[in-house]
Parts: structure tokens; sequence; C-alpha cells
């Protein structure tokens, strides 16, 4: 089977958007009144923020003005733009990620080991094995890419490189809001659409929450076309007419953040967090050329329901003139699918005879046609805590600690109908 992805092709824009900055350091804001400009990216990479250009290690970084501007809405969308990275993708959710040409032996296996590419959220590690979270791309500060080994700062997972995404914080002061509404058009596909909106509302003037919500719908375009099978030992034939249709693979996914931003006083910070999203898709993202181009005739519902959140907390401050932080956070994902494993049965069937022996409990021979019904769930707690030195130093250090516990339940039920 080809995998294969088309892109969205959106002929509806923003209908209204306000604070296209909202929450971005001011250095990412670029004076356009003065002639063209480079705009100046903070990035915080090695725990700081820091001018990108002033980084002494191999970073790309894209703030949400780029991001805008890419019409970036989901991970396929920025990776592409990342030079180093590289990433394959079998389903939403379900994206092995490569840097430099990096990886363990088990990248690829949702039963191995954990890539060797780390994925942070803010300041949380969010890697999971067998593919990384596959967050919408709304008011995000920035999506930073760092090449070579990164297990100093950020330990385990980070061997070929890490990829952080930075979402914008509350702020104090300001009441502000922005929406879009978009509707897209997929080459040989259907119709999709997104509506996505955020406001900052503050409650006095050391409190303030930002919210965000999404919903999007991609539109399928891999048809799923009428079609028979026989068994060659059995002589059983089956067919798809209950599951044929065209435009077979498309997603919806919602989801919400919540930030709270407390300022205790001038030096100290706290910022929790909650993000939940739950994304539902339906058919295969792949064709057989042997049916036609972006065409399968499969037999067994396929589908795959991915949701996750994260509880999450950044305490800030100063300790005389160094800067202390701390980070903890909770994340729970949980993956149900359905796989059609016919073309397999199909060929144990014709090199093994295997047909024959399955049978139900008066020995009749039955259709014996396998489903895959897959359950993983992924829990993540880590704690991280940090001491850093004046940046005004010409000798400057950071240290911390930083401890986290994971565990993967995993479940593959070969299933036949009539046992």
């Amino acid at each position: 089977m080809v995998r294969q992805t088309r892109g969205r092709v959106a002929f509806g824009a923003a209908l209204f958007a306000t604070s296209m900055l909202a929450g971005v350091p001011a250095a990412l804001a670029a004076d356009t009144t003065a002639g063209p400009t480079v705009e100046e990216i903070v990035v915080t990479a090695q725990k700081k923020e820091e001018n990108l250009q002033d980084v002494p290690v191999a970073v790309t970084a894209f703030s949400t003005k780029k991001l805008e501007q890419l019409h970036v809405e989901n991970f396929n969308d920025y990776v592409k733009f990342l030079p180093s990275v590289a990433a394959q993708s079998a389903a939403p959710g379900g994206a092995t990620v490569f840097m430099r040409g990096i990886a363990s032996g088990a990248n690829a296996n949702h039963s191995g080991s954990l890539p060797s590419v780390g994925t942070y959220l803010d300041e949380q590690p969010i890697t999971t094995i067998g593919g990384a979270l596959d967050l919408h791309v709304y008011d995000i500060a920035r999506v930073e890419a760092l090449a070579g080994p990164q297990g100093t700062l950020y330990g385990a997972s980070s061997q070929a490189g890490t990829l952080r995404i930075i979402t914008n914080q509350p702020e104090l002061g300001v009441l502000k809001g922005s929406y879009d509404l978009k509707v897209n058009s997929v080459d040989h596909g259907g119709t999709g659409y997104v509506a996505e909106g955020m406001v900052n509302i503050p409650v006095n003037d050391q409190i303030a929450i930002r919210m965000v919500a999404w919903d999007e719908h991609d539109a399928g375009y891999i048809d799923n076309v009428p079609g028979t099978m026989t068994y060659p030992t059995s002589g059983v034939t089956i067919n798809n007419k209950k599951i044929a249709k065209n435009n077979y693979n498309d997603v919806d996914t919602y989801g919400a953040r919540i930030a709270l931003r407390l300022d205790l006083n001038d030096t100290w910070t706290i910022r929790p967090t909650f993000m939940t999203q739950d994304t539902k898709s339906n058919g295969v993202f792949g064709y057989d050329p042997s049916v036609g181009d972006l065409k399968v005739t499969h037999f067994l519902p396929e589908d795959g329901h991915d949701r996750w959140y994260q509880a999450a907390m950044t305490v800030q401050g100063k300790i005389s003139d160094f800067d202390l932080v701390y980070s903890g956070g909770y994340m729970d994902r949980r993956i149900d699918s359905h796989s059609d494993y016919t073309d397999y049965s199909f060929f144990y069937d014709t090199l093994f005879g295997s047909g024959a022996y399955i049978t139900d409990s008066h020995g009749n021979v039955i259709d014996p046609t396998q489903r895959i019904t897959g359950r993983d769930h992924f829990t993540r707690v880590s704690n991280e805590i940090r001491l850093s030195s004046p940046q005004d130093q010409r000798l400057r250090f950071v240290v911390g600690g930083f401890q986290q516990r994971q565990t993967h339940f995993i479940e593959q039920n070969y299933q036949i109908t009539g046992i």
C-alpha cells in the first residue's frame, strides 16, 4: 500500500481577527512603519529567552506571524518546513519523527522503545511511542526545532533532537479576542472546515485567563470502492457493500486550552494550564495502485479515536539575582483503533491453506477474515526544577533536576467474526 497525503486548498479566509501577535514577546513584533525589517525571534531553546541569532546551537523557529503566513494548522503542516526534520505518518496522531536521519531500531513500532526525537509542549515533555501528539496549531507563540543531541537540557528521547511547541500565555490588563472561520476543498476529495477562537480576560491587576478552542473537519480523499474477494481454500466470498464509499478517510478534531496567570508579586508568577484534544479518523491514509489512484478495496470498518489531556503548572521567580523555575505536568492519552486485516487473511489462506482450519463450533468452514482491535493508553508524570544565573554575567550556568514516570498499556486483539 502506498501512503498518500493531500493538501487542503482554502477558498475561505478569516472573517475576523484581532491581536495577531497575542502573547508573543515584544521582540517578535517587527516595526513595519520604518520600512522592511528582519523579524527578531526570541527562543527558549536553552531554557532562557534569547535572540535566535545568539543561540550557539542549530535551531529552526517559527513565530506566530510565520505560522499564520504558512497556514499551519497541525503537525504535518509545520514539520515539512523544518529542514532537519522528517516524519512518517500512517494516520493522524501516528507520525514518527526523525532528525538528521538518526533513529532507534524500534522507532516506528508502538510496542518498542521511545523515539529518538523528544517533543515538548511548553515546559512539559509529551513524547509517546508510536506517534507524536498531533496538536492543532492555533494561538501558538512559537514552534522550535533543536537539531542534534539535546540530552543535557531535555533528557530522554532527545538523542537526535527536540521539537518544542510554545503556547501564548495570558496577558495582564488586556482584554482581547480573535476567531477564524475557514472552509477548504481537498484535491480529489471533499470539503472541510476549521473554526477556532481565543479570548484573553484580565481578572484584575494580578490575574489573567486565556481560553482557546478549536473544531476542525478534514475532508477525505481516499475512495473505498466496491469489490469482492474469494478465499482459495474455503471458497468463502466476501464483499464490502456496507462500508464502500467515496472520501473514506475523513477526520474530525476538537479541543480546548485554558491557561491562568497569577502574579504573586513583581518577581513570582504561577501559570497553571489545562489542554485537551479529541480526534476521530475514519478509513486509511494510503491507496492500492492495483485498485486505482487514491483508491482501496477494504472489507472491514477502519477507524481511530485518539484523545488526550495534559494538566501542567509552571512557577517562575527569583532568588536574589538567580532565576528559579519549576514545571510539572500530567498527561493521559488513549487511542482506540480498528484495522482491516483482510489482505493478510487472504495470503495466509493462499500460502498455507489456513482457511480450511477456521471453523465454527460445528466444524463448518467460516469467513477467515481478520480485524485488529487496538488499545493504547499512555500516562506521563514529569517534574523539573532549575536555577539560572544572571544572563548579563560573562560566566553563566543552569543547574537543575528532572524526574518523570511514564507508562504504556498496549493491546492488539486479532479477531475473526464467528469465533
